[in-house]
């Protein structure tokens, strides 16, 4: 029973502390953050760069996005990487694209670090200003948006979770293929 309790305490503090780290990123710059992006809404446009070059999101329609913010210093973040990787391999070839966006303030060196330790490769952009997550009004990380092929917000996901779920899997071939 002391166990249960001290594992819930752990787990309780890992996704409090995920929240208040970006929550105290995000609180730096207060005057630029805008109204948190909502379901049915047109996905915010940006431009953000990685080691594969720059990526704009208003260039991808057509495609189903996976906007999906994250961190290194986060547990359930790094627990759930191997999942997206996994599903940015199921969906190759389809008109998919996972954007990783990192909000390290290390950026991309804390992140290559991390996934080579991991063993996995992921399409990653860097956030370290955390400018399009506060356009973005995410709340802690990981967050995920679903955007739809035509660029609209279908889905809002805070928090980790299987991305090789049979159910998830449905969905965003669904989504892929209604093209809203």
């Amino acid at each position: 029973m002391i166990r249960l309790i001290l594992l819930l305490l752990i787990t309780l503090t890992v996704t409090i502390g995920c929240a208040k780290e970006k929550k105290e990123n995000a609180g730096e710059k207060q005057e630029s953050a805008t109204l948190p992006t909502v379901m049915g809404s047109p996905a915010p446009d940006f431009t953000l760069s990685g080691p594969a070059g720059e990526t704009r999101l208003s260039t991808l329609k057509g495609k189903l996005v996976l906007v999906h913010f994250w961190a290194t210093w986060c547990p359930p973040c790094r627990e759930e990487l191997p999942s997206l990787a996994g599903l940015n391999a199921r969906m190759g070839g389809k008109p998919f694209r996972l954007l990783a966006i990192s909000i390290d303030n290390e950026g991309n060196e804390a992140v290559q670090k991390l996934l080579g330790r991991l063993g996995i490769t992921l399409p990653v952009l860097l956030d370290p200003s955390s400018q399009v997550a506060k356009q973005y009004g995410i709340t802690g990380v990981p967050e995920t948006f679903i955007i739809s092929p035509s660029g609209v917000v279908l889905k809002k996901i805070v928090g980790s979770m299987d991305w090789s779920s049979p159910e998830t899997l449905a969905y965003l071939n669904d989504a892929m293929k209604s093209g809203n």
